[in-house]
């Protein structure tokens, strides 16, 4: 019996055991599943796309070693956040310098970044954290250390470098408005932090309380193009709390220390903390941004991530880009091409930026430290809108409405705060950067599309004041309104007598009116649907503006002047002083919301399509700049739709690569990007405000988009062979789809659109 019972005990204990086995193993395997589904679409991204000079097939012939810099930096945060985390290997916040450069050879550290992605624009209001060991050095040419692209890991969610210099393993992670940095001693040593505010104007302030374990701080905000240089009216402010207790302290300015607590308004100035680590201790830094004051740059910390360890903050965050990149879910065996969309997918997601706490507040636009409460949402800015009305804007009502909704909302408010609706917001002010006034072309956009929770009337009233009244001098030259307006509305056009001086880019009076056009456009079309008939008429007729500075004998673009004369000599394809970054062949092509109009003048659809034909031929075409983003898709209006699929293709091909070098040129916050997710996708938003999407062949075999509605769109793509590029036929939820394009109603309402294709054009 008693062996009975010891059999019956060691088989219960065994199954007992068999059950905890294969629980245990069951949970392993699903959490390795639930792990390895988290990260399916994250590990394709390359933050270090763009952060070195062009290696792609069409950068090689350029010569300017700037255009060839796609100026985009290793973001660590989620998308649209308020401050961007990146190692940093160019000190200074000058205009044109990136924080980061792959090429660069030495580390100073990780900042807390309001670099615009991919521009040639400034950093603001940032600061930096950089971990050294041994020695106290204060100066940056003492404590830059070499570090190795072997030894650096980048995810939208996480970064990490060793500096063998100092025997130190560097991390970080982020939230929103948040970043956590962790610093791990290699050996046993003396390590210190130092926290610079990088003010190029000998500004900004840092605080140390020993006893709390807790830094803070701020940099000032200086505008830059109208205004150049004077305060902007709000700070870039950082509160920050360290997990370990530290032995000394101190702030310095350049090489000179300090045993004083604080410091303010010196040049190169900033603090240092001091700890003795043991081999294999952690530092964990735990830092909140605000740009209304240090108390919400705390508050913003305490909320987001407040004690959360590192690992649990990269986990939330990865999630977070999954969730968002997995908007489009592609089905491909091409993993290169993978890689290249989705980097692209998180370029394109990295401004506006998030400008409010917490807490709903927010410094008031073009305001002097005054702060704004939100009601409802969230308040942005960094809109580099001449680059992101275009597609970049258009992506985000396609995919994420509630965000364009926001988006709307905050132009609004800016133009209530600051009494014009601004051309080009960023830092929180007016700007008059660029041509142009597409804060217009994009809530038309977004309000013909459905998106419209927000206040219709006062954008209106706003839209319609820049459209039709000339600013006061004091709010002109502040880049309050057109530039140019008072011209535009006496001769139809911009003369080239009127030289536009108080804007940064003068002149460009032929690029001007264009889009001037096509912003009276967008306009007439909420006129319209709101019963505004006298204005709708009016815009309306505006927007052939287009046509008097279109010289019918030699078929383009030319600039002309106020007695209607035209500017002799004329050369087609070299930059003119009256377009903006490009040449009168290639602006000839810029009026997307009226395509018959330009065809007639340019003779028809025959000669419309030979001129097209010869901009590529003589490579005339520059993807590189986005006024000829749509020129490609306009083969759409000939008999030869074709042409649209192989020239897309191509661009693809030799426009966007891997690695560091991976973009051709400036990514302009994100537009360059935009395109390429929306051609791999198989359409393009040559004319936003109208809703319509130009077709093209896709890229992928399928891709899957998920939309707010709850609906989702299958994009079947089956090829004749490997080489197929044309489209043969489009089947649309069953049914032939026989049009060139198709609407945004359309494509939200999902479903399943299935393009065939094969080898060789499809000729009508």
């Amino acid at each position: 019996m008693k062996n009975v019972i010891q059999f019956t005990m060691r088989g219960q204990n065994t199954i007992r055991w068999l059950t905890f086995f294969l629980s245990s193993l069951l949970l392993f395997i699903l959490t390795g599943s639930m792990a390895f589904a988290q990260q399916s679409i994250i590990k394709y991204v390359q933050p270090f796309s763009g952060t070195s000079i062009s290696t792609t097939l069409a950068s090689q012939h350029v010569e300017d070693k700037t255009e060839r810099l796609a100026n985009t930096i290793p973001a660590v945060a989620p998308p649209f956040s308020m401050t961007q985390w990146t190692p940093q290997t160019q000190l200074s916040e000058k205009k044109c310098l990136a924080p980061y450069y792959y090429n660069n050879k030495k580390f100073y550290g990780i900042r807390a970044s309001h670099w615009i992605s991919g521009s040639c624009t400034q950093d603001y209001g940032s600061f930096t954290i950089m971990p050294i060991a041994g020695k106290l050095k204060t100066s940056p040419t003492d404590y830059a250390v070499d570090y190795a692209h072997t030894d650096e890991v980048a995810t939208p969610a996480y970064y990490k470098t060793n500096l063998p210099g100092y025997n130190l393993l560097t991390e970080a992670t982020a939230t929103l408005r948040c970043g956590l940095i962790k610093i791990t001693a290699l050996k046993a040593d003396s390590v210190y932090l130092l926290i610079t505010p990088n003010s190029d104007q000998r500004k900004g302030y840092i605080k140390i309380d020993r006893q709390k374990g807790e830094i803070s701080g701020y940099n000032p905000v200086h505008r830059i193009y109208q205004g150049w240089g004077q305060p902007a009216g709000f700070s870039g402010y950082f509160f920050i709390r360290i997990n370990k207790g530290f032995t000394t302290s101190g702030v310095f300015t350049g090489a000179s220390v300090s045993a004083h607590q604080s410091i303010k308004n010196q040049k190169d100035l900033g603090a240092y903390l001091g700890f003795k680590l043991q081999k294999g201790e952690t530092i964990n830094i735990y830092a909140g941004t605000s740009f209304t004051s240090i108390t919400a740059a705390k508050l913003n910390l305490e909320t987001e991530i407040n004690t959360a360890n590192f690992e649990t903050v990269v986990a939330k965050t990865s999630q977070v880009w999954e969730q968002s990149l997995g908007h489009i879910k592609i089905s491909d065996p091409d993993e290169k091409n993978k890689r290249i969309f989705y980097t692209a997918l998180y370029h394109a997601q990295q401004h506006p930026r998030l400008f409010n706490d917490v807490d709903g507040g927010y410094p008031q636009f073009a305001g002097n430290y005054i702060k704004k409460v939100l009601k409802k949402g969230n308040y942005y800015d960094d809109f580099s809108m001449w680059d992101i009305y275009r597609a970049q804007l258009p992506l985000i009502e396609l995919l994420k409405p509630n965000l364009a909704n926001d988006f709307a909302n905050s132009l609004v408010l800016k133009g209530q705060q600051g009494g014009w609706l601004p051309i080009f917001p960023c830092w929180n002010s007016y700007t008059a950067a660029m041509i142009g006034d597409h804060a217009t072309a994009f809530i038309a956009s977004a309000y013909n599309k459905g998106i419209r929770n927000y206040d219709i009337n006062e954008a209106y009233r706003l839209m319609r004041q820049n459209a039709f009244q000339m600013p006061d001098s004091v709010d002109y030259l502040n880049g309050k309104g057109r530039r140019g307006i008072n011209s535009y509305l006496k001769y139809g056009y911009i003369p080239l007598e009127d030289s536009i001086p108080n804007a940064f880019h003068k002149k460009e009076q032929v690029s001007r009116t264009l889009e001037y056009a096509y912003d009276d456009y967008a306009l007439a079309s909420i006129a319209k649907d709101l019963g505004k008939e006298a204005d709708y008429q009016q815009l309306l007729k505006r927007s052939l503006n287009y046509q008097n500075i279109f010289d019918p004998n030699v078929g383009m673009v030319r600039g002309r002047f106020a007695n209607g004369s035209w500017y002799k000599p004329f050369h087609p394809d070299h930059r003119e002083s009256y377009i903006t970054e490009g040449t009168p062949r290639q602006y000839t092509f810029y009026v997307p919301h009226d395509m018959p109009g330009l065809i007639r003048l340019m003779g028809g659809r025959k000669n419309f399509e030979n001129e097209l034909d010869s901009l590529f031929h003589k490579k005339e075409y520059w993807h590189g700049n986005e006024p000829g983003h749509q020129i490609p898709f306009l083969y759409n209006y000939t008999s030869s739709p074709w042409k649209t699929q192989l020239q897309v293709s191509r661009i693809m091909a030799e426009e966007y690569g891997e690695g560091a070098g991976g973009l051709s040129g400036n990514d302009d916050a994100g537009q360059m990007s935009a395109w390429y997710v929306f051609a791999a996708l198989g359409f393009y938003p040559v004319d936003p405000v109208s809703g319509n999407y130009q077709l093209t062949s896709p890229l992928f075999k399928q891709a899957v988009i998920s939309f707010n509605n709850g609906k989702k769109l299958t994009i079947t793509t089956i090829k004749k062979s490997k080489k197929s590029i044309y489209n043969a036929k489009i089947i649309l939820n069953g049914k032939p789809f026989t049009q060139n394009q198709i609407t945004h109603q359309l494509l939200v309402q999902g479903g399943e659109l299935i393009f065939y294709l094969q080898d060789e054009p499809a000729t009508l």
